[in-house]
C-alpha cells in the first residue's frame, strides 16, 4: 500500500490504482468489489448496532426494523450534507479507545481474582484429536484472523472507526489524496499497531473470562465480557460505545460509496445524474438513494440473514485486498518510471498474492455456500457497470430490438471529446498505443491531441505529420491537434480543462519519469501508457 500510495496519491483505491495501471474493464472489477464492501459495511454495522440494543433494551419494533431505522436515520443525516469532521472523529476515537482500555483493565483484574481455570476449560473443550486436526485448525484460524484487519481498504477520513467490531478497523487508501504528503506510512503504522495489540489482547481476555459456549452462541461478546468482569454498568457503557462506533460504520459506507459512484460518473461509467446534488446541502442525493436501494436489495436477496451477508463480506474484503498487490505488480511492469518510495521487492508482492488466494480458499472451505452469494452479487453489479459504460452498444441493441431511432443520442454520446496530452518527444508508436487505449476503453469519436508550448511558435511539424498519419490509421476518430500556449503544470492543465470543457479525469497522459517535478494527483489526469 505504501508504494502504491507514494506513486499514485489518489483517492478511490484500489479502483483508481487499477485504472491508472491497467484497463478500464479491469478497474470496474475493483469498483464492483468496493461497492459491495461499502454495502456490507453499512448493512452489517446497522444490523449489529440493532443487535446490541435489542440485547439490552426492549424495543417496540423487531431487530430487523430497528436496523432499517438506523440506516434510514443515517441516510437522512448524509442528505443533510454531513461531511468528515476531524473533531468528531477525534472525540469518537478517544471515547472508543478509552472504553476498550477500561474493558481490558477490568478483565485483567477479574482474571487476577478468579484465576485461569476458565481459560484452561475453554482450551480443553476444543482440543484437536490429531496432528492433522491441529494444522487444519491453525490454517482456518489464520484465514479467519486475516479478517481482523477489515476496513484498511476503506476511508482514512473515518479514522475514528478504528475498531468497528472487536476485530474490525477502518482507514486508508480510499482517501489517501487528502493525507498530508509524507504522512501515509505513519498512518498505516498507527492503524496496524493498535489493531494487532488490542485485537489479540481482547481475544485472550474473552477466552479467559467467558465460557466458549457463550462465545460460539452468537452473543454480543464484548458486552458479555463487560458484564462478567465488572457488572452491568460497564456492559451499558460498552453497548453505548459499540452503537456509536457502528453507526459511524454505517455513515462510513454511505459517504464512501457516494464518492465512488461520483467517480464512476466522472469517468462515464455511470450516467451523469449520479453527480446531481441538493441545492442547499450539496449532498449527492442520487448516489445516496441508489446506495440505500442497493443495500435493501442485497439484504432482501440474502433472506435478511446477517450471518450470510457477513460471510459474503469476508470474501469481498479478501478479494479487495488482493487487488492491491496486483495493482502494484502492474505498476512495476507497465508504469515503472513513476517516482515512488519505497520499492517493494517482487517476491513480497507475489507472496502477498499467494497468501490472499490461500486465505480466500480457506474461507470458502469453511462455508462453500458463501461463494455462490459472492459470485451472484459480484456478477450482477459488474454487469450493471458494463452496461452503463457501454451505453452506445446497449442503445444499438435497443434500436435493433425496438426499431426506435436513437441515432441522435448515440452521436451525442460519441461526440463527447477525450484529451490526450503529448510532449514534443512523443514517438509515433506511443501515440498509436494511446489512441488504441481510447478506442478500447472510451466511447467517443472525438480526440484532441494537445501539446503545451511555452513559446509563441505554432504546432511543431513532427506532430502535424504524426496527426495526419493517425487520421488515416484511425478514420473512425475525429482527431484534432491543438497547440496550447501555457506551461505544462497543474494550473495549466486545469485551465485547459475549463477551456475545452473536458474534465481532467478524461485527459490522458503518458507515464512521467522519476524527475517529474509534480505529483500525479495534482493533475487529476489518467496515465494510460508507459
Amino acid at each position: 500500500m505504501e508504494e502504491l500510495g507514494s506513486a499514485l496519491p489518489m483517492s478511490g483505491a484500489p479502483y483508481t490504482y487499477i485504472l491508472n495501471v491497467s484497463s478500464k474493464s479491469f478497474a470496474l472489477i475493483g469498483a464492483t468489489l468496493l461497492l459491495l464492501d461499502y454495502i456490507a459495511t453499512s448493512m452489517i454495522s446497522a444490523a449489529t448496532a440493532a443487535s446490541y440494543l435489542v440485547g439490552e433494551v426492549k424495543l417496540p419494533i423487531p431487530e430487523l426494523g430497528f436496523a432499517v431505522l438506523v440506516l434510514a436515520v443515517l441516510t437522512l443525516i448524509s442528505l443533510l450534507g454531513v461531511r468528515e469532521s476531524a473533531r468528531i472523529a477525534l472525540f469518537i476515537l478517544t471515547f472508543h479507545m478509552g472504553s476498550m482500555m477500561v474493558l481490558v483493565v477490568s478483565s485483567l483484574l477479574h482474571l487476577g481474582t478468579t484465576g485461569s481455570q476458565q481459560l484452561r476449560d475453554n482450551w480443553n473443550s476444543r482440543s484437536p484429536s490429531s496432528p492433522s486436526s491441529i494444522w487444519q485448525q491453525v490454517f482456518y484460524g489464520i484465514c479467519l484472523g486475516m479478517l481482523g484487519l477489515t476496513g484498511f481498504e476503506c476511508a482514512l477520513n473515518n479514522f475514528y472507526l478504528i475498531f468497528r467490531r472487536i476485530e474490525a478497523l477502518e482507514g486508508t487508501p480510499s482517501y489517501i489524496g487528502r493525507i498530508k504528503e509524507g504522512h501515509y506510512p505513519l498512518v498505516l503504522r498507527n492503524l496496524h499497531l493498535p489493531a494487532i495489540a488490542l485485537n489479540g489482547t481482547i481475544m485472550v481476555l474473552v477466552l479467559a473470562n467467558v465460557p466458549l459456549e457463550t462465545v460460539l452462541g452468537g452473543a454480543n461478546v464484548l458486552s458479555v465480557l463487560a458484564q462478567t468482569t465488572a457488572g452491568r454498568w460497564l456492559r451499558i457503557w460498552i453497548v453505548i460505545d459499540a452503537t456509536v462506533v457502528l453507526c459511524g460504520g454505517v455513515l462510513t459506507g454511505i459517504l464512501s460509496a457516494c464518492e465512488l459512484l461520483e467517480q464512476l460518473a466522472f469517468h462515464r461509467i455511470l450516467p451523469e445524474f449520479f453527480c446531481l446534488k441538493l441545492p442547499i446541502t450539496e449532498s449527492p442525493y442520487v448516489s445516496v438513494f441508489s446506495f440505500v436501494a442497493f443495500c435493501g436489495m442485497l439484504y432482501a436477496s440474502a433472506g435478511a440473514s446477517l450471518s450470510m451477508v457477513s460471510q459474503m463480506f469476508s470474501l469481498v474484503w479478501l478479494t479487495v485486498m488482493s487487488l492491491f498487490p496486483l495493482a502494484l505488480l502492474l505498476l512495476k511492469l507497465d508504469r515503472g518510471r513513476i517516482a515512488r518510495t519505497p520499492n517493494t521487492h517482487v517476491l513480497i508482492v507475489f507472496s502477498s498474492i499467494v497468501i490472499s488466494i490461500l486465505v480466500f480458499a480457506g474461507n470458502i472451505a469453511l462455508n462453500p455456500a458463501t461463494a455462490g452469494y459472492f459470485l451472484v452479487y459480484f456478477l450482477s453489479i459488474t454487469t450493471i457497470f458494463k452496461a452503463t459504460q457501454n451505453r452506445i452498444h446497449l442503445l444499438r441493441w435497443v434500436y435493433w430490438l425496438s426499431k426506435v431511432k436513437l441515432i441522435d443520442l448515440m452521436l451525442s454520446l460519441k461526440s463527447q471529446p477525450i484529451c490526450i496530452l503529448v510532449k514534443t518527444s512523443e514517438v509515433f508508436n506511443q501515440l498509436v498505443k494511446m489512441i488504441s487505449y481510447v478506442r478500447n476503453s472510451e466511447e467517443t469519436s472525438c480526440i484532441k491531441i494537445v501539446h503545451f508550448n511555452d513559446c509563441e511558435r505554432g504546432i511543431i511539424p513532427v506532430l502535424e505529420a504524426h496527426a495526419k498519419i493517425l487520421r488515416e490509421d484511425f478514420p473512425e476518430f475525429l482527431i484534432d491537434l491543438v497547440c496550447y500556449h501555457a506551461t505544462f503544470n497543474p494550473p495549466g492543465v486545469m485551465a485547459l480543462s475549463n477551456r475545452l470543457n473536458i474534465p481532467t479525469p478524461l485527459m490522458f497522459m503518458s507515464c512521467p519519469g522519476a524527475r517529474f517535478p509534480f505529483s500525479i494527483a495534482d493533475f487529476g489526469t489518467r496515465i494510460i501508457s508507459l
